[in-house]
């Protein structure tokens, strides 16, 4: 029964997802008449187009579902043990602290998306996607991220390139980034990566 493989997967305000919910044999209409039904019941709730959750109940008897922050996060980012994507642009770099603009559309880097940048609203929230340059994985995830930002720096930056030398320094030792994990892909990104990156000299904290 769908409820019983939901239940055996999902926590109550996860967001679950139509295509992960799909299985061999069973066609669309199919699933997405089992969902009505089951929304029918109150045992799931839809938050958006092919987004759903099982109601969580709080002591004031009233439903408590995910955000869009959270949607985009399981979506484009991480879900469970798996990491597809990191967050970029000025939403990162308000994150590390070289940066006091906080971002009205949240950008996104991510293994999920197709290969051209797009806006996506989820809820009333807006995010910018785009795809990785290079496949992101658990191991290389931080990396890529760092690099990423260091493309447009002056694009995000709000203080001093000492200043953010000393961020991305934290960065690096927080995360364990080695010259060796660096060397392995800054060739894969623009000139202007290699420059940043030597301006900062960050090669000299790296191990």
């Amino acid at each position: 029964m769908l409820y019983d493989y939901i239940k055996e997967r999902y926590k109550e305000a996860e967001p679950i997802f139509f295509s992960d919910l799909e299985r061999g044999g069973v066609t669309k209409s199919a699933l997405n008449q089992q969902l009505k039904k089951l929304c029918d019941k109150d045992l799931l709730q839809k938050y958006d187009t092919g987004v759903y959750f099982i109601p969580k109940k709080t002591l004031f008897k009233s439903t408590v579902g995910p955000n869009a922050d959270m949607v985009a996060r399981y979506r484009f980012i991480s879900k469970g043990d798996n990491v597809d994507g990191f967050y970029s642009g000025n939403s990162f770099a308000n994150q590390i602290g070289i940066s006091t603009q906080v971002p009205r559309v949240v950008e996104i880097v991510s293994n999920n998306t197709n290969s051209s940048d797009r806006e996506v609203r989820i809820g009333n929230r807006r995010f910018y996607v785009r795809r990785s340059i290079v496949p992101i994985t658990k191991e290389n995830v931080y990396v890529l991220q760092m690099l990423d930002l260091l493309k447009n720096l002056d694009a995000y930056l709000d203080y001093s390139y000492e200043e953010a030398r000393e961020k991305f320094s934290e960065f690096i030792t927080l995360h364990g980034i080695k010259r060796s994990d660096i060397d392995i892909y800054i060739r894969k990104y623009p000139m202007t990566t290699f420059k940043y990156y030597y301006e900062l000299e960050l090669d000299h904290i790296l191990a």
